[in-house]
């Protein structure tokens, strides 16, 4: 190798095969070993395997394809000697001198007559980026690109293909990763066809990494000795052989652990927890160290993981009482739920193992059970009844605390009784108030501060301490009546209706410093007044009923309430003053009722009072407000204000413009009175807008094609069922100055008339006849001469109101020829008149004897302007 120290041993191990015909110029058969610079005793990182194999067809029939196979370290750097083509190919002559002059200067060798060689991969791809081939010396390197098998052939291998001329393969062992080149030597006479195989060695240049930080495994408390349990996530080394994980250690086994590794037929190393003594989930309940994997490379690399071994539980503990007996006492006086002990037992586990329940022993009385209640969850024992005279002084309860699987736990718990004996205080009432059978009566409107009745309080043991105080709800005070001792006065503190609360219980107790007390039980009944007048339930009455309604028709039923009782509360209705004749209302019942029929086109609303009076004494009454609302109905047909319509219209009124409104009424209210109008006939002329009854015409209107219109408009209201009504509708359009007189005669500004010399002045010679379309002034026509052309035209006037044209003066031999008159017709339209000309020839002569002379005349004269 160049210059670069040696990495690896050198193995090199030439296999050939000769097949029966030799290439002439060549010796295939022996290893020739040139003192050159890169003779293989300098390449202590290769190894080479020699082969050729069989006849290359392609070319020659004594070519040959040659197989070569290079061992190479990954990691290395750019321009590491791999192997010499030629020299490993043996492509020298028999003599080495000639054979040293060919390698070391092949340009010389072949001006002497031998072509140079030349070696070349067969097509591009990855020889690029990990080998550079000399194309001239047939010498290997490393490339730039760091070789790094595990990026080579962890990631992307498979199995071993030549497609192109360089490629990756690893073989089903994972030791052997190759890289894969297809070259070419020539020329022709040394061509050979060359499969080289580079494997890629391995080196220790990655640590055995576990795929997570923490590993946790579960082992159960009561697992023996030498018991194995597998770790999952064992660590991962890209690397191979003995640069892979090789064994697993503990940094701390606690002195209960040890670990112990297995090996599959893949080569896979799993390593196994090994328990070696006893395990106790109550005495330790997890165990904390951390794992090393450790490969064989040298030096070796370590990767590390924290493992978490838990002890799970299992039932090896039963409930336990600290203590085998408690002794309580209860007072016979005690209440019942009273709390008397509490029992509790401990269980080790965890879990459903630890749950406890507890129960009696069979050994307890089923009365002592019945006097004493135990929580079988809490273990806490109440006074689940009265204690009685006859109940024993002393009672032996036998408890007993069960877990799953145990022998229940046994506690004894000796309840004493202690017996109370006492005598109560003394309530002795003195009543004020009427008192009849222990029910005192109050009236309502009794003033605050009432006084009801005196207690005495008394101790028939003369040696306790009493207190005394009012129990229950009301508007009354027990306080000391000073200055005497165990004086007590019962009064009202604020006033009283019977209304809100008519009864009141309430109880005056008494005790002493020993906690016994006695209840004395007061009855307190409220009397009635008449403080409450009638309340109607809305103080307005809002009613509505159909117009037409039949006689007598119900209205309503009034209701009012009296807080009061008796005939206090007892209540009659009347009609208010001003409510009208026709309204009559029950004065027991409350019913209202109407007497006539009701129009509401007459009178809508109706608004009266009402009383309600209650018969004590003085009786009491309040006031409402009856508002009665008269409810429509559809009996009356829309009315046009007119009864029928007439509408002057300028003839071209433009489409859609306003001609006039159909004004209509509906004296009903609501829908009844809603009113839509329609065109019965020609509503493809005209149209109504329903909401405001305005009448349109569609289209623009001409007088002068139709001069009037007769419509027959409908109106509909709203109700069910319809009722409806007609009116006619007259239009009568007027006319404006939109056409212009119309020339019937003469026909044609081309036309012409002989005039002859001899007619007489005064003589009609012609007329002009013309018509206007439209009326009145706008159809008055009057006529004109406007322009003369001729030997002399003046000779000829026109009437204005005929349009007779006639000969003023006497024809001369110097008239004779053609006259042209320009006639304006004109009417009297306002604002502006309109007006049409027409051409008037009159052709001077004895006799017409060339028509088309005077045509072309005609023809050639100006128009007169």
């Amino acid at each position: 190798m160049r210059g670069r120290g040696n990495a690896r041993s050198l193995l090199v191990q030439a296999v050939s095969l000769r097949p029966a015909t030799w290439h002439p110029c060549l010796d295939m058969g022996h290893l020739h070993r040139p003192s050159s610079r890169t003779s293989h005793r300098n390449l202590p990182h290769v190894f080479l395997l020699f082969l050729f194999v069989g006849p290359f067809n392609c070319l020659a029939s004594y070519s040959r394809a040659t197989e070569l196979l290079y061992s190479l370290n990954e990691g290395l750097p750019a321009g590491v000697l791999i192997g010499s083509l030629a020299e490993d190919l043996r492509l020298l002559p028999r003599a080495s001198g000639r054979q040293n002059q060919q390698l070391l200067h092949p340009e010389r060798t072949a001006s002497e007559g031998n072509p140079p060689l030349s070696f070349s991969l067969a097509s591009g791809g990855l020889s690029g980026q990990y080998v550079t081939l000399n194309n001239r010396s047939g010498e290997l390197h490393t490339s730039a690109q760091e070789i790094d098998r595990e990026a080579l052939c962890l990631d992307g291998g498979g199995g071993a293909a030549w497609a192109g001329s360089t490629s990756i393969a690893s073989s089903p062992s994972s030791d052997s990763c190759l890289l894969l080149l297809d070259v070419l030597v020539l020329p022709q006479e040394y061509f050979r066809f060359v499969k080289v195989k580079i494997a890629i060695r391995d080196i220790n240049d990655n640590a055995p990494q576990f795929p997570i930080s923490e590993i946790s495994v579960w082992v159960p408390e009561n697992s023996p000795v030498n018991t194995r349990l597998a770790i999952e996530h064992p660590a991962v080394d890209p690397d191979v052989g003995i640069n892979g994980v090789q064994t697993y250690r503990l940094l701390d086994y606690h002195g209960m652990f040890t670990l112990d590794v297995e090996e599959n037929e893949n080569g896979e190393r799993t390593p196994y927890l090994i328990v070696m003594g006893a395990l106790d989930r109550e005495t330790q309940d997890q165990y904390v160290s951390i794992i090393i994997a450790e490969d064989g490379g040298s030096p070796p690399l370590l990767g590390s993981a924290t493992l978490t071994i838990g002890i799970s539980d299992i039932n090896d503990n039963c409930p336990l009482f600290i203590d085998s007996q408690i002794n309580v006492t209860v007072y016979g006086n005690a209440t019942v739920g009273t709390p008397v002990a509490t029992v509790q037992a401990v269980d080790r586990d965890l879990g459903t193992n630890a749950q406890i329940t507890y129960s009696y022993s069979q050994k307890v009385p089923q009365e002592t059970k019945d006097l004493f209640h135990l929580d079988e969850v809490t273990g806490v024992i109440k006074l689940s009844s009265k204690i009685g005279g006859s109940v024993l002084q002393t009672h032996k309860l036998t408890i007993l605390a069960n877990g799953p699987g145990c022998i229940p736990a046994v506690i004894t718990a000796l309840v004493s009784i202690i017996k109370v004996v006492f005598r109560p205080p003394e309530i002795v009432p003195r009543y004020i108030a009427n008192e009849v059978d222990g029910v005192v009566y109050l009236k309502e409107l009794e003033p605050v501060n009432t006084p009801i009745a005196f207690f005495t309080i008394r101790d028939p043991e003369g040696k306790y301490k009493i207190n005394c105080f009012l129990d229950g709800e009301g508007p009354f005070r027990l306080a000391p009546y000073k200055p005497y001792n165990n004086e007590y006065l019962l009064e009202t503190t604020k006033p009283m209706d019977y209304e809100v609360q008519s009864f009141y219980e309430i109880a005056v107790v008494a005790w002493n410093s020993e906690g016994f007390h006695v209840k004395r039980i007061i009855k307190v009944q409220l009397l009635d007044d008449n403080d409450n007048a009638p309340v109607f339930l809305q103080p307005l009455i809002e009613l509505t009923i159909e117009e037409n309604n039949a006689p007598n028709a119900f209205l309503t039923k009034l209701y009012a309430t009296d807080a009061d009782s008796g005939e206090m509360g007892r209540v009659s209705y009347f009609l208010g003053p001003d409510a009208p004749s026709y309204f009559s209302l029950d004065s027991v019942t409350g019913i209202l009722t109407v007497s006539t029929q009701l129009d509401r086109e007459e009178k809508e609303k109706y608004r009266y009072t009402v009383r309600a009076v209650d018969c004590g004494t003085p009786p009491r009454e309040s006031v409402a407000t009856v508002a009665l609302t008269v409810l429509d109905k559809n009996d009356n047909s829309p009315r046009f204000i007119n009864k029928d319509f007439s509408f002057f219209v300028p003839e071209n009124f433009p489409g859609y413009g306003e001609i006039g409104v159909i004004s209509v009424t509906d004296a009903d209210a609501g829908r009844n009175g809603w009113v839509a109008l329609s065109v019965m006939n020609q509503s493809d002329i005209f149209v109504i807008d329903t909401g405001k009854g305005m009448l349109r015409a569609k289209v623009s209107l001409d007088r002068e094609q139709q001069s009037s219109y007769t419509l027959w408009v409908e109106a509909v209201d709203g109700g069910e069922p319809a009722l409806s009504s007609t009116t006619k509708i007259t239009i009568l359009l007027l006319d404006i100055n939109d056409n212009p007189p119309l020339v019937l005669f003469p026909q044609s500004n081309m036309s012409y008339l002989l005039v002859l010399p001899s007619t007489l002045p005064g003589s009609p010679v012609t007329e002009v006849y013309a018509v206007d379309k439209d009326t009145g002034m706008n159809a008055v026509i009057a006529y004109s001469i406007i322009g003369r052309r001729g030997p002399r035209p003046e000779s000829f006037r026109i009437d204005p109101k005929t349009g007779n044209i006639t000969l003023e003066e006497a024809l001369l031999q110097t008239d004779y020829g053609l006259h042209r008159l320009l006639v304006k017709v004109s009417d009297h339209g306002y604002p502006e008149p309109l007006h049409s000309t027409v051409m008037v020839n009159l052709f001077v002569n004895d006799t017409v004897s060339n028509e088309s002379y005077i045509e072309s005349l005609l023809r050639k004269e100006p128009e007169i302007n």
